[in-house]
Order: C-alpha cells, then sequence, then structure tokens
C-alpha cells in the first residue's frame, strides 16, 4: 500500500526508485500505481519526474 499524503508519497516512491527499480515505469508495473495518477499528485506538489536521476525533483 502505498501513503495518500503527496509528501509520504513523494518519499515513498523516491526510496523505491533510488534502492529498487530502473525507471518509473518499471516501479508502477511491478506495483501496479497508475503511473499517471501518481505523477499527476506527485505534480500537484511540484515535483516531476527525472528520467536521468530516476527521482522525482
Amino acid at each position: 500500500m502505498i501513503p495518500k499524503d503527496p509528501v509520504m508519497l513523494l518519499s515513498f516512491v523516491n526510496l523505491k526508485l533510488r534502492d529498487y527499480y530502473g525507471s518509473l515505469e518499471q516501479m508502477c508495473d511491478e506495483l501496479e500505481i497508475d503511473e499517471k495518477e501518481l505523477t499527476e499528485k506527485l505534480g500537484s506538489i511540484d515535483y516531476h519526474y527525472n528520467a536521468q536521476k530516476n527521482q522525482f525533483v
């Protein structure tokens, strides 16, 4: 289960991307997360996925 709070979600997602997954797409596929919904939720707190860093910045 992923956090509902956007700030907690940011921390959770960046940890998973850093430690376990090579891309956002891979993480979303394996965790069965809607990528568009995730990026919109994090975009609401002005964080956007940076593929080169494989993090939301």
